[in-house]
């Protein structure tokens, strides 16, 4: 049993295993080679979150789907890629947005070159996957435009909030399947498409990415919460610092409006107010790590980490469904 890619994946075959670790291997080179510039400061700029790491959780997810067609064929490893520089191109957007400071452990492009070459960047990096993509055909362009289009929909849609009469809840999963989910399933499709498995597989494997992203993000809202920056490779309560509701946040809210206890509408009004004083900011990250909406929000991840599971039921068993199998454990377990 090999550990590879996030989370400590454990793979048990030896052959997957090797496939995997190529695939990986062969992605990192493609992603040094597509965020290269004849400008040596774009080339800098647009290296720094991929040499800072990360999970590549996206580009595993594809490596995985591949496995139950011919997981040699060339248009694997680009279009894992392609999934992982819009992935990263979003990063840069994101930090923008949320004036974050550290992102996978570094100082945010924002931070460290200001807002316009951070989102300068995520465009450089946008266009970077589109050239990749013309290459692999229009099937591939259409789904990544139409994931695009979710993905950007999901930000506004949070952006805006909710419209009146909506649950809030709702609205947010919503979101997160635009924002997280959308780019998460084109993995699996990817992955199945390219390497020519069955139609009904590539569907398959679609749903199950979309609920794997939806839960792996709402692991990320467990982890904004409970985790250190070293856990994290950000800094914790980034989102309650900037007013962004998460689903703890969210059932905090649902909690007081179906209670009505005061410690609860309390630490609401709490979370409301400025944040921006660390003192402040610090108390509200303590209370809200010791009440039970941060438990109810770990339980939202564990449902949707065991519905992406029951996807992949009609699927043979093998060590790559196995495999898909024990990621959703793995999400689960980053969430506590």
């Amino acid at each position: 049993m090999t550990v590879v890619g996030p989370f400590g994946l454990s793979v048990r075959d030896q052959a997957l295993e090797a496939d995997v670790q190529a695939g990986l291997a062969a992605v990192e080179e493609g992603l040094l080679e597509a965020t290269k510039s004849e400008v040596p400061f774009i080339t800098e700029a647009a290296q720094h979150l991929v040499r800072a790491g990360g999970k590549r959780f996206r580009p595993l997810l594809v490596m995985l789907a591949a496995q139950f067609g011919d997981p040699y064929a060339p248009g694997i490893v680009p279009s894992a890629v392609v999934v992982e520089l819009t992935h990263l191109a979003t990063l840069y957007h994101d930090d923008v947005m949320d004036e974050a400071d550290v992102r996978r452990g570094v100082d945010s492009a924002n931070i460290r070159w200001g807002n316009s070459v951070a989102v300068l960047t995520g465009d450089f990096l946008f266009a970077r996957a589109s050239h990749i993509l013309a290459d692999l055909g229009p099937e591939a362009v259409r789904i990544q435009a139409e994931a695009f289009e979710r993905l950007v929909t999901g930000q506004i849609l949070e952006t805006a909030g909710p419209r009146d009469g909506r649950d809030p809840i709702d609205h947010y999963l919503d979101v997160l399947g635009g924002k997280t989910g959308s780019l998460v399933a084109v993995a699996g499709r990817f992955g199945a498409m390219m390497s020519g498995a069955d139609e009904t597989v590539v569907d398959i494997l679609t749903q199950y990415g979309e609920r794997l992203g939806i839960a792996f993000q709402l692991a990320d809202d467990v982890l904004d919460i409970a985790s250190d920056s070293h856990e994290s490779g950000k800094t914790p309560g980034t989102d309650l610092r900037e007013g962004i509701a998460t689903m703890p946040v969210l059932r905090l809210r649902e909690r007081v409006a179906r209670l009505g206890l005061a410690e609860d509408i309390a630490l609401a009004e709490l979370l409301e107010s400025d944040l921006s004083d660390d003192a402040r900011h610090a108390e509200a990250l303590s209370r809200l790590r010791e009440h039970p909406a941060l438990e109810h929000a770990r339980r939202d991840t564990i449902r949707y980490a065991e519905e992406a599971r029951s996807t992949l039921a009609p699927l043979p068993d093998c060590y790559a469904k196995a495999a898909l199998v024990e990621l959703c454990d793995a999400v689960v377990h980053r969430a506590g």
